[in-house]
């Protein structure tokens, strides 16, 4: 498949790693030579210096016969310019990244008139997120997966004490339940037989929600539902207004600080039932005035990793419930949760948002976890996968994809060596990255791979090995 990315930046950057792979040929173009710099130090893709907008640059990249174009430039304008550009000169399907919550209740209109296939807003997603997570109570961490049958919890064994020390075989307590992956000091440990937890692991277990609840209650955790009602988010950016408006939606009381005063004057005007401060957010005495004033949620979304990382810990000091950090580089985040701090990545979350889209229908939900090293995908399963009617003994799985659960007819079957796959099911599957390509040979159609809906229209006479 031949695909060009516009602008690399963080996403793009995100969207090329994940996308270059032996089914693709892939090209991305920038304006900065330091940022085509990283991708061909690390990358096997081609590069291209240039602005997108141009068609001659287009042009040399065959834009004419691409199968897809993202956009991710850091100006909206841009990118659906470079859009319009690429449709008009033959490019299959076109991708734009739109931040602007000004634009956010016209972005169907956009997609329709300007031939946009999918846009994607990449604070509108992360508030979304946070807000799913604040406003669902559970008293861990669980994603939803198989529409609410099945959930996927990361619990940190310092909560755990009676797990610690003890071997995976051994374990009698996962009923109904399947352990996914170990973080161990930021890197991710398939699970095997003899090895010994600690109490410094996260642990990712896949199961019947039910079943999570019961395997957290018996092993000591306090399973009081938790919503957030009282909601302070120190930073008004646009991520910050998306929370809030969906907070607000949802009855809960919001406190914003923002430190620009004619941003504060924009959010007040915005968002009428919030309380708009303007203030620094790392001004101890607001931060302490604020923290006690019954809050029982913080959402750090300022500009600066570091900064949100900072208050974040604060805020945990201050004994609120739940406290959650916006951290935009990957790296930090598999340390960040060892901290027992809740994150939000907005590039892996928009890069989760697009690839979904680009798999098509047979993807229901996709998370990218641990900085990007790892993902969970939730696969309606096509009746052509090589996983179909095998045993999955037999199937030949590699060490790194881990079939969670099988939903099949609406029931939930945590896999055994003998299950077998059928048309129709849902899985839910942890991979690694490096097993990615691995997943897509077990998993999705046989012809096309991954890109099953781009090949449905595809009629092409070039060999995969050629793409």
């Amino acid at each position: 498949m031949h695909i060009i990315i516009v602008g690399v930046g963080q996403l793009g950057y995100r969207l090329a790693e994940s996308l270059s792979n032996e089914y693709n040929s892939l090209s991305v173009v920038d304006v900065k030579p330091e940022a085509l710099e990283r991708v061909n130090n690390s990358l096997d893709v081609l590069t291209v210096l240039g602005n997108g907008v141009e068609v001659s640059v287009l042009k040399s990249m065959h834009i004419q016969k691409a199968d897809l174009m993202i956009a991710v430039t850091n100006r909206d304008e841009v990118n659906i310019l470079v859009c319009q550009i690429a449709k008009k000169l033959g490019c299959k399907r076109v991708i734009a990244r739109i931040r602007n919550p000004e634009y956010a209740n016209q972005l169907e209109f956009m997609k329709s008139s300007m031939r946009i296939d999918f846009i994607v807003n990449p604070e509108r997603e992360m508030a979304r997120d946070i807000a799913k997570y604040l406003l669902k109570g559970n008293a861990i961490h669980m994603e939803d997966f198989a529409q609410g049958k099945v959930g996927m919890a990361d619990l940190r064994l310092q909560n755990y004490p009676g797990l610690v020390g003890q071997k995976i075989k051994t374990m009698d307590c996962l009923e109904n339940l399947l352990l996914a992956a170990i973080v161990r000091e930021g890197k991710i440990i398939v699970p095997y037989g003899d090895l010994e937890l600690q109490s410094s692991d996260v642990v990712y277990i896949i199961g019947k929600k039910e079943s999570i609840n019961t395997f957290t209650k018996n092993n000591g955790a306090n399973m009081e539902r938790q919503s957030v009602t009282k909601a302070l988010i120190l930073g008004g950016g646009r991520a910050g207004y998306h929370l809030a408006r969906k907070l607000l939606q949802n009855g809960v009381a919001v406190k914003i600080v923002e430190r620009d005063r004619e941003r504060c004057n924009y959010l007040a005007s915005k968002l009428k039932r919030a309380l708009v401060i303007h203030g620094d957010g790392t001004d101890q005495d607001l931060l302490n005035q604020e923290c006690h004033a019954e809050v029982d949620g913080m959402i750090t979304l300022t500009g600066i990793d570091e900064e949100n990382l900072l208050l974040a810990l604060l805020g945990k000091q201050y004994g609120i419930r739940r406290v959650m950090a916006k951290v935009s580089r990957a790296s930090y985040v598999p340390i960040i949760e060892q901290l027992g701090i809740d994150v939000a990545n907005p590039v892996l979350i928009t890069a989760g948002e697009i690839l979904r889209f680009i798999q098509g229908g047979r993807v229901a939900s996709l998370s990218l976890l641990f900085g990007g090293q790892a993902e969970v995908v939730e696969i309606i399963v096509d009746e052509t996968a090589r996983a179909v009617g095998i045993p999955l003994a037999h199937l030949g799985l590699p060490r790194g994809i881990i079939i969670g659960s099988i939903v099949h007819q609406g029931d939930v079957v945590i896999p055994r060596g003998s299950s077998v796959i059928q048309p129709g099911d849902r899985v839910i599957v942890f991979c690694v990255q490096s097993k990615v390509v691995m997943l897509e040979k077990f998993f999705y159609p046989s012809k096309g791979g991954l890109f099953r809906e781009l090949w449905d229209n595809y009629k092409g006479t070039r060999k995969p090995s050629s793409l």
